[in-house]
């Protein structure tokens, strides 16, 4: 753990620098592979939501990872990403968590996402604490996935690999314990004392997106807008993330990027639509346009 440092109000030209670079000689496997562990019956849309955003954000393949009846739901709903059934119990009542380890350490993943519109079963709580104890690609951590851990006690003295965990003040206050207020100097304070505590990248979202790490470093995001408070913003922001993680974006980077880009997509919107209207499956193509303006400035 590092000093805690003065928070940085994100802009243009310090995500510009961020971005990974998109050399000309390269092929998808140059760009990342990143797999969705999301959605559900109930939730099927916030898988697709997920998986399509991390496409948009320049990941090289992505594969959506959902239970093995559920995969013709799924299957060429997002047309540019793969599908990974996930095997089941006997009665498909859940899945087979060593199963479903296996189906994914099996693949060459550079990232993961996991959590966005799961059920919250046995078999993914296995699966979730399964791959944190071990050593791999990095996770964020979402949705159901942060509901499960706020029940695991403390999971994060077992955690062997990089997470970046992306709650909203609901979950995060379930995860950290205690409610925290809309005032933007104790939502600063209590993500710090999150990330430090965990060891690892935290992001509170909310008006004024706060990013934190374990070694000290935050930030801030500088947009606030009611026009991304709709269903399935959240599950885009996961993919987005996971995928400049599969790129290669350091965790930290990968968050204040991911919430920049994000946020930067929704105001772009909201100056056509106003602040009412806008729908999650309207972010991913703008978050590419942003990312080209932002390529531009680098």
């Amino acid at each position: 753990m590092g000093e805690v440092t003065e928070a940085r109000l994100l802009d243009d030209a310090i995500c510009a620098r961020m971005l990974p670079a998109r050399p000309r000689d390269a092929h998808k496997g140059t760009f990342g592979t990143l797999a969705c562990v999301c959605g559900s019956l109930d939730y099927a849309g916030a898988g697709l939501l997920c998986s399509m955003s991390a496409i948009r954000a320049g990941t090289g393949l992505v594969a959506l990872a959902v239970p093995r009846s559920l995969q013709p739901l799924f299957s060429g709903r997002v047309r540019e990403a793969i599908t990974i059934g996930l095997p089941e119990t006997e009665d498909g009542a859940d899945i087979d968590p060593t199963g479903a380890s296996e189906a994914l350490t099996e693949r060459s993943l550079d990232a993961l996402v996991i959590g966005p519109g799961l059920r919250e079963s046995d078999g993914y709580r296995e699966l979730l604490l399964g791959l944190l104890a071990r050593s791999g690609p990095p996770l964020v951590i979402d949705g159901s996935a942060l509901n499960i851990l706020s029940r695991s006690g403390e999971w994060w003295r077992h955690a062997e690999r990089s997470c970046v965990l992306t709650p909203h003040p609901g979950e995060f206050a379930r995860i950290s314990g205690a409610a925290v207020s809309a005032d933007a100097a104790e939502r600063l304070q209590r993500a710090t004392d999150a990330a430090l505590r965990f060891g690892q990248v935290v992001v509170l979202k909310g008006a004024g997106t706060v990013i934190c790490a374990a070694d000290g470093r935050r930030a801030v995001s500088p947009f606030a807008t009611p026009a991304l408070a709709t269903a399935g913003s959240g599950d885009v922001l996961a993919g987005l993330i996971g995928g400049l993680l599969a790129q290669g974006v350091a965790a930290f980077e990968a968050a204040c990027l991911g919430v920049y880009m994000h946020a930067s997509a929704g105001e772009r919107i909201a100056r056509t639509l106003g602040d009412a209207g806008l729908i999650a499956s309207d972010l991913p193509h703008e978050i590419a346009l942003v990312r080209h303006d932002l390529a531009a400035l680098a």
